[in-house]
C-alpha cells in the first residue's frame, strides 16, 4: 500500500538530457504534480527556464525539500572529486565545465543528488519499471548520444567517473557501411556510428522518415546487437534495457535479439541464450525513466541516502 505523501517535501526532478531538459516536481516519484519541457539550447537559456519552472510551481504548491540531476554526459559524477556535479567535455561545447549541481543549489537552496541521465533511468526501472525484482542488469539509452547504466548486485557501478559505453570500438565493415562515424572523438565508435544523429548523418533523414523496411535498420541493429554481445560477455547481465529515442522503433527488437543469437553463437550466459525476448527487452517506464530516476535520486537525498557511487 503507497504511504500518505500529503505532507511530504516536494521532489525536483531534472533529467537533462542533450535534446530536452525534462522537469517534473512530486511528492512521489509515482504521482506527478507538474511538469515541463524545455530544449536543450545556450546553458544560460535553459538553465533559467529550468529554475523559473521549479520557482514557480514550488510557490504555487510546496516548498521544496531535495532534488535530483540525471544529466547527459560526460559528468563528473565522483562525490570525492572538487568537480561533481560538472559537465566535462562534451560534444555539446557551450555546456563543457557547467556546475549544473552547485548551479541549482545555489539558485534553488536545497539539497541536489546528481548522477548521469542513464544511470537515473536505471535506478527507475529497477524501482519501477522492468528490472524489478533483479539485482544485476543494464540500462542503455539510445538517442541523441548512447549511454549506459549498469547495476550490480542491486548497486549502480560508477568507477573514477560512469562508465562510457557508447565510445566502447564496434567492428565496422567499410565496404558494407562507408559512413566514417560521428563522433569527434573517436569517429566509428558505437556512438558514432548508432546514435540519432548518426542516422540522419548516413541517410541524410532522420530516423524517424526511415521506413521499417530501409537498409538502415539492418545495420543499425548490427552495431546494437555488437553491444550488447560485448556487455554480455562482460558483465552478463541478466536483462538489458533498450531505451532512448532511436529506440521507440520496436520493429528493431527481434533484428537485434536475431543478432545477438548470431554472435554469441551457443557461448553465454543462459538468460541471453535461452530466452532472448525477456534477455533484450524496452524500458517498462517508456520515455519517463529518466524523470522518475530524478525524483529517485531527490528523495534519496531527502533521506540522507544517495546511491552508492
Amino acid at each position: 500500500m503507497l504511504q500518505d505523501t500529503q505532507n511530504t517535501p516536494l521532489l525536483a526532478g531534472l533529467e537533462a538530457g542533450g535534446t530536452n531538459f525534462n522537469c517534473v516536481l512530486a511528492r512521489d516519484p509515482r504521482t506527478i504534480l507538474a511538469r515541463a519541457r524545455f530544449p536543450t539550447e545556450k546553458p544560460e537559456r535553459t538553465l533559467a527556464k529550468v529554475l523559473a519552472f521549479f520557482r514557480e510551481e514550488s510557490a504555487r504548491l510546496d516548498p521544496l525539500g531535495a532534488m535530483g540531476i540525471a544529466s547527459f554526459g560526460p559528468v563528473d559524477n565522483n562525490r570525492a572529486s572538487p568537480d561533481y556535479g560538472r559537465i566535462l567535455n562534451t560534444p555539446k561545447r557551450d555546456w563543457v565545465h557547467i556546475d549544473l549541481l552547485g548551479w541549482f543549489r545555489e539558485h534553488l537552496g536545497v539539497p541536489v543528488n546528481l548522477e548521469t541521465d542513464v544511470n537515473g533511468a536505471a535506478l527507475a526501472e529497477q524501482r519501477l519499471g522492468a528490472a524489478q525484482g533483479i539485482d544485476n542488469f543494464i540500462y542503455v539509452t539510445v538517442g541523441t548520444g548512447i549511454g549506459a547504466g549498469i547495476v550490480m548486485g542491486g548497486r549502480i557501478i560508477n568507477g573514477f567517473t560512469h562508465p562510457e559505453v557508447g565510445h566502447m570500438r564496434m567492428s565496422r565493415d567499410a565496404n558494407r557501411d562507408p559512413f566514417p562515424g560521428c563522433c569527434p572523438f573517436h569517429g566509428d565508435c558505437l556512438e558514432g556510428l548508432a546514435c540519432g544523429p548518426a542516422l540522419e548523418l548516413r541517410w541524410r533523414r532522420p530516423g524517424t522518415e526511415l521506413p521499417p523496411a530501409h537498409q538502415a535498420w539492418e545495420l543499425q541493429a548490427d552495431y546494437l546487437a555488437q553491444m550488447c554481445a560485448n556487455l554480455t560477455y562482460c558483465y552478463a547481465p541478466e536483462r538489458i534495457i533498450l531505451g532512448g529515442g532511436v529506440m521507440q522503433n520496436a520493429f528493431l527488437f527481434p533484428l537485434i535479439r536475431e543478432r545477438v543469437q548470431q554472435l554469441l553463437n551457443g557461448y553465454g550466459p543462459p538468460p541471453a541464450l535461452a530466452h532472448p525476448d525477456s534477455y533484450i527487452v524496452p524500458p517498462a517506464l517508456g520515455g519517463e525513466s529518466g524523470q522518475l530516476g530524478a525524483l529517485l535520486l531527490a528523495q534519496q537525498q531527502l533521506h540522507g541516502n544517495p546511491p552508492a557511487a
